[in-house]
């Protein structure tokens, strides 16, 4: 090797990762209107496989949105989003193997009251994977390890704090294996002392290589477990960076107004 050859930057070696990295999400081109709302212009993003992108920008930006039209939540007028090379179905028994292959984690819990923990992880793999009950909950516990309840597995969700019940609802999700998982603004409905519990959960998922869009407030996060920062504004993708480029040199007006905005509050 040439001794002259300069040695790439942490930042640039990453970046040069990424492109080779497998696309798990592709957004090409999508349109969504709510009546004369145009609340995603044009919108195009590309997540490969191990990506931990974070989504930021001001209220009513179509981050939300996004992430809902990512696993069909929200139907959209134009433009095609891709999971894992195919494209998004529309209803039935198609769309219901894309929820199982897409993870969803909201900022409510919607975890089923009348279920105790352990059943409502286990309920998703033993009706929509078939798994045979034994195998889903020793599966089952050796999440609700992983995300730090498994001593509340026999209680019901309304015994358990805000914090815990996220962290289920993260297991339920992860039980059924999904190729991607997308946060939907997991700790808004959090009390502040509950937050980090929940951030600690998903930065160490970031880290075993699971591929997430993560829509959030937390600048901690975005700047500790992302690869990439994308900021909306206005139902359009302003910019997308490296988070420390991101926060120390952002480019458009928008994101620094942002930035100003958040970073000082």
């Amino acid at each position: 090797m040439d001794d002259s050859t300069p040695a790439m930057t942490p930042d640039a070696t990453r970046d040069a990762d990424r492109t080779t990295r497998e696309p798990v999400v592709v957004v090409d081109h999508v349109n969504k209107h709510f009546g004369d709302l145009h609340v995603l212009k044009d919108i195009n993003l590309t997540v490969g496989k191990g990506d931990v992108v974070v989504v930021l920008g001001p209220s009513g930006s179509g981050k939300s949105t996004l992430c809902r039209t990512i696993n069909r939540l929200e139907t959209f007028e134009s433009g095609q989003i891709l999971i894992d090379g195919q494209p998004l179905p529309e209803e039935g028994k198609a769309l219901a193997q894309l929820r199982a292959d897409v993870g969803m984690v909201f900022q409510s819990f919607n975890l089923f009251a009348h279920k105790t923990i352990l059943q409502n992880v286990t309920l998703g793999p033993i009706k929509a994977r078939g798994q045979n009950k034994a195998a889903a909950e020793k599966r089952a516990l050796e999440l609700l390890e992983r995300v730090g309840v498994a001593q509340q597995k026999d209680k019901y969700p309304a015994q358990l704090s805000g914090g815990q019940q996220q962290r289920v609802a993260i297991a339920r999700s992860l039980a059924m294996d999904p190729k991607v998982m997308l946060f939907d603004e997991p700790t808004s409905a959090l009390d502040p002392e509950m937050i980090n519990e929940v951030l600690d959960v998903m930065t160490s998922l970031a880290k075993s290589g699971m591929t997430m869009i993560v829509v959030t407030h937390e600048m901690g996060f975005a700047r500790r477990a992302a690869d990439r920062v994308v900021f909306m504004a206005d139902g359009e993708i302003v910019e997308q960076n490296t988070p420390e480029e991101f926060f120390t040199n952002a480019q458009s007006s928008r994101a620094k107004d942002f930035l100003s905005k958040i970073l000082t509050h």
